[in-house]
């Protein structure tokens, strides 16, 4: 039986709920009176249901699509302004025992080099990250008990926030490791990390097991389960995500939303972020092997949807996307990005040969991070490398309070200026420093507030002399 606040993975990610969800979708697709009573409660951008957003997502009405990608801009815009937070990944070890059969570091792939950073080879892959400008990382490992314990995580982190190389520091770590238990995920929250990220692959029970046939990711129940353990464990900032291209797409969107909705019911707060990937070519991963890829309007319009949908929380767009479709998908919800990724071991201090790749997965946007930079200036997006509300503790619930009354840009529109400013100055190229300036001025004059205009100004002043991470 359905029910949201269950601990229970089967009960909040009920098979039937989102069967009968997807035939309601069905028989309402075309209900142009539902549909419009949809889009009115969702201009008060308070959320939908996940069966009122699973309507929106079958709506197959030409003049209705158009409406709910213009709303989806216009909610994007009111929760989170013209701001894009960029980040990049760091690859750990991709050491792992699972067999999870559309990732090319299970275990049975023999000829893929098996790599584990020595606590050096972070301090360079970290400094490597600063001298592009990167503020926040998110750390990824494979699962493997004897390579990867919690203890490497932890010291890996412990390393990354110790690293100060000129005017650089990583100021969050965002963590993207394996279902672990509450003791572990306390210990996470005690090492000061930012958000715990794991993504559920697939929410179809029995597709999921067929996809992870062997190691301890075959517990579908376990690893559905690790955000309630994660909250437990005092982490109040989890992000969720599914593989798009594993399944079929209505079922993931809807078990997606369902798994927000148990979040919110049951610990007062939802998603800090939401993820879409979609399944790409890696070392030994053919995509035309899964039979459930998206193409890339149905790809924008869920989206569209989710931003609809879930109003408050960030969505996420990797380098898995290429250029045109990470542009076409900022309009629609996205609120952060990678710029300048590596998906492999080392990565980033010394670029791997081709034939020593250890990649997760191939990279369709390959552009640096400076170049992206300047692609959202031109583009008139405001890039933000703003960490504050973790350095300030605006995190889980205290964070969605105040980004659900549309106030989190009070804070965010000032610190993004800010970082972007010490990104001009340290980091950027002359081109993009040219942009960049002339952007801030645009910024800085739309600050209504006059108490809020003169620190912001009395701030950059102090950065353009040296000062860095401040905070408003």
């Amino acid at each position: 039986m359905y029910n949201p606040k269950s601990e229970k993975a089967e009960e909040f990610i009920s098979n039937e709920e989102i069967l009968n969800t997807i035939e309601f979708a069905k028989e309402n697709k075309n209900n142009l009176s539902f549909i419009n009573e949809i889009l009115e409660k969702a201009k008060e951008k308070k959320g939908l249901s996940h069966k009122e957003a699973a309507v929106l997502l079958l709506c197959s009405e030409k003049e209705k699509n158009q409406e709910i990608f213009n709303l989806a801009k216009h909610i994007k815009e009111d929760f989170y302004g013209n701001r894009i937070v960029l980040f990049a990944p760091l690859y750990l070890s991709n050491y792992c025992i699972n067999g999870c059969t559309y990732c090319p570091y299970h275990a049975k792939n023999k000829h893929i080099p098996r790599k584990k950073m020595t606590q050096e080879d972070i301090r360079n892959e970290v400094i490597a990250l600063q001298d592009m400008g990167h503020k926040r990382l998110a750390i990824e490992s494979g699962e493997d008990p004897i390579n990867n314990p919690i203890e490497y995580i932890l010291e890996s982190i412990d390393t990354i926030y110790s690293i100060k190389h000129k005017n650089g520091a990583i100021r969050r770590v965002n963590v993207n490791i394996a279902a672990t238990t509450v003791e572990n995920y306390k210990k996470l929250h005690e090492a000061k990390i930012g958000t715990y990220i794991l993504f559920q692959e697939t929410y179809k029970k029995d597709s999921y097991e067929k996809l992870h046939p062997t190691g301890p990711k075959h517990n579908y129940n376990y690893h559905t389960e690790a955000m309630d353990r994660a909250m437990k464990g005092g982490i109040d900032d989890v992000g969720i995500g599914v593989l798009f291209g594993l399944e079929n797409y209505i079922y993931e969107f809807i078990a997606l939303l369902m798994h927000a909705e148990h979040l919110e019911a049951l610990y007062g707060v939802g998603p800090h972020t939401i993820s879409v990937p979609r399944i790409r070519k890696a070392d030994d991963i053919d995509p035309s092997a899964f039979s459930n890829a998206i193409d890339d309007e149905t790809f924008k319009k869920i989206v569209a949807v989710i931003r609809i949908a879930v109003p408050y929380t960030g969505m996420i767009i990797s380098t898995r996307e290429n250029k045109e479709c990470r542009k076409d998908l900022l309009d629609l919800g996205i609120s952060q990005i990678s710029g300048g990724s590596k998906t492999s071991v080392g990565g980033y201090y010394r670029p791997e040969q081709e034939d020593e790749d250890s990649s997760q997965f191939e990279v369709n946007d390959n552009r640096t991070l400076d170049e992206v930079v300047r692609w959202l200036m031109e583009l008139d997006y405001l890039p933000s490398f703003c960490t504050a509300c973790y350095g300030s503790h605006r995190t889980g619930e205290r964070f969605m309070s105040i980004c659900k009354d549309q106030q989190i840009h009070n804070f965010c529109h000032p610190n993004a200026i800010m970082t972007l400013k010490e990104y001009l100055l340290d980091y950027a190229s002359d081109c993009t420093k040219n942009i960049g300036e002339n952007l801030l001025i645009k910024e800085i004059n739309k600050i209504t507030n006059k108490e809020e205009k003169q620190v912001v100004l009395k701030n950059l002043e102090l950065i353009s002399k040296g000062t860095r991470d401040l905070k408003f």
